[in-house]
């Protein structure tokens, strides 16, 4: 008996009704992305592997998905790398290509690469596949899409400010409001490093402070010893433990955590140029908020840090994050090139969505209408109308065969189609179609001006 198919784990099909509510996300993304003036990029799936690895750390590049050479691969590898079961070397000899592991690396690529091409600031966004050889689990794939916004070529805070407005807008339009845009800057936690003397061990420190929600303030200060941080060190990290309050109060005792790092101080004042801004320009539904825990990345961002966080109530990570970076083009050779970029979750929007019924009812794949067919003249009639419906921005079809209208009828009862057109003999003669109401059963007669205004 043949086997049943199967699909990779980590991957996903996707039913007409998931890629609808899955668009009406990525629309809503796109089109903000759109009106703050970002441009569409794509590049390709697959990127030459020495354009990747290397660029995410060992425990990245193990997660890179390797595309074999065509051909007899084996026939120009060394003998003697098969011999001594070198995976790494064999790996290299027998893959040129592979898929690419986030968006940000070969955007990092194209902007070198097309460098004369390019104004800068350069805007762009990519809402594209990629490929990570992760363990599946829940709101974690080997395949999933990501949505990037980022600007090259500028040191401006205002771009912090947009992105800002950017999540705001985007979760508003898709319903999701009170999301709480949690805020940091890598230069606070430097200097908070810096006043507890524990600036060589800054990568220890931020790592420790990151689990003050999940594991508790005494456990932290546990792992900030057993990192060598001394006792003195930590007893002046109480002020940051306990900060509480309006964004207002938190800056405060940051103040005073800080002391005269001028580097913390730097990171203050791009804090408060940031809050004072978005404090004038108002928001229309998200939450800010001051997380001094928040590190995301922190080998990666130089700056200003991002993360949302879903609306109160719901047990999920964050749906959206981001932040500046100094360099972003150096690893390719033209260095100088910072900038600041933020991504939205897609799948966990999508979660939180279904969770908080935010998707319109009227999103869906399907046809709005579905016309009986009672025989060849009468599909002929139905036809012309359809093609105007189809004119007019709606959704119809004909039924192929004309079988049983029982038949016809429960199809479109198992697709949800909201509206069955019938035109036999007697609506053909008067020029009329005959109009049932799928959801109440109601039945009434139109002409096809009265059809399309009632399908609209």
């Amino acid at each position: 008996m043949a086997q049943k198919p199967r699909i990779p784990k980590g991957t996903r099909d996707f039913s007409a009704a998931e890629v609808a509510r899955r668009q009406h996300i990525i629309e809503t993304i796109s089109g903000n992305f759109e009106r703050f003036g970002f441009m569409p990029i794509e590049t390709p799936s697959m990127e030459l592997s020495e354009t990747l690895m290397g660029k995410y750390g060992d425990e990245g590049d193990r997660l890179i998905f390797r595309i074999l050479n065509s051909g007899d691969f084996l026939k120009k590898v060394d003998p003697d790398l098969l011999t001594n079961m070198d995976s790494a070397s064999v790996s290299s000899a027998i893959s040129e290509k592979a898929l690419r592991y986030d968006l940000t690396v070969p955007f990092a690529r194209y902007v070198v690469q097309h460098q004369n091409e390019i104004d800068f600031p350069f805007k762009r966004y990519q809402i594209q596949p990629v490929w990570r050889a992760d363990r599946p689990q829940k709101g974690r794939f080997r395949e999933f899409l990501q949505c990037d916004a980022d600007v090259v070529g500028s040191k401006s805070l205002w771009q912090e400010v947009e992105f800002i407005q950017l999540y705001d807008c985007v979760f508003t339009d898709l319903g999701l409001e009170h999301v709480t845009i949690k805020l940091n800057n890598r230069k606070i936690l430097a200097g908070l490093a810096e006043s507890i003397g524990a600036s060589d061990k800054f990568v220890d420190f931020t790592v420790a402070l990151d689990k003050l929600d999940k594991i508790g303030r005494e456990k932290v200060e546990e792992e900030l010893m057993l990192k060598g941080i001394s006792r003195e060190g930590i007893a002046k990290l109480g002020p940051v433990f306990e900060l509480e309050g309006s964004i207002h109060d938190k800056l405060e005792g940051l103040t005073q955590a800080i002391g005269d790092s001028q580097e913390g101080l730097r990171g203050l004042k791009e804090m408060e140029f940031i809050l004072k801004a978005i404090t004038q320009l108002g928001m229309k539904s998200a939450i800010i908020d001051l997380d001094v825990t928040l590190a995301r990345g922190l080998n990666y961002y130089t700056g200003t840090i991002i993360e949302v966080a879903p609306p109160e109530g719901i047990q999920l990570g964050s749906i959206g994050g981001g932040g500046r970076y100094d360099d972003l083009t150096g690893v390719f050779g033209l260095s100088g090139v910072g900038g600041v970029g933020i991504s939205f979750g897609l799948d966990r929007i999508y979660m939180v969505m279904e969770e908080t019924g935010a998707f319109p009812e009227t999103v869906q794949a399907d046809a709005r209408a579905i016309f009986i067919n009672f025989g060849e003249a009468e599909a002929l009639y139905a036809l012309k109308a359809i093609t105007g419906l189809r004119e007019a921005g709606i959704n119809c079809e004909l039924y192929p065969d004309p079988v049983k209208i029982g038949k016809q009828m429960n199809y479109a009862n198992k697709r949800q189609i909201p509206f069955v057109i019938m035109a036999g003999e007697a609506e053909m003669a008067d020029q009329e179609f005959t109009i049932k109401d799928m959801s109440t059963g109601d039945q009434w007669k139109a002409d096809f001006e009265a059809l399309s205004k009632r399908l609209k």
